[in-house]
């Protein structure tokens, strides 16, 4: 059973720091693109970031310059760096990834529960 746990959230003010991880756990092959989405309340769930196997990175333009993912492959790990936050990251964000759990299956795609970022003086 493939499970993704995060943990880092909190509330932070304006203009602070969190670090979100999230970590692969259970039985795979091998874990492709990682991510962190976000879903604020009444929005719908929308990307933060991801970063391939390779290590390429893409941004959605609000979290440009304030924001870095990166990973640990070795420990099947992905972080979120958050710097400069604002009140409207206010949401819980959730870890994502595309495992492929045989040599013989395909890759699925994975969530964790979520956890919530409050941004608020």
């Amino acid at each position: 059973q493939v499970q993704l746990v995060e943990s880092g959230g909190g509330l932070v003010q304006p203009g602070g720091s969190l670090r979100l991880s999230c970590a692969a756990s259970g039985s795979f092959f091998r874990i492709y693109t990682m991510g962190w989405y976000r879903q604020a309340p009444g929005k719908e769930r929308e990307l933060v970031a991801t970063i391939t196997s390779g290590g390429n990175t893409d941004y959605a333009d609000f979290v440009k310059g304030r924001f870095t993912i990166s990973r640990d492959s070795g420990k099947n790990t992905v972080d979120l760096q958050m710097n400069s936050l604002k009140p409207e990251d206010t949401a819980v964000h959730y870890c994502n990834a595309d495992i492929r759990t045989t040599i013989f299956d395909g890759a699925r795609n994975y969530w964790g529960q979520g956890t919530q970022v409050t941004v608020s003086s």
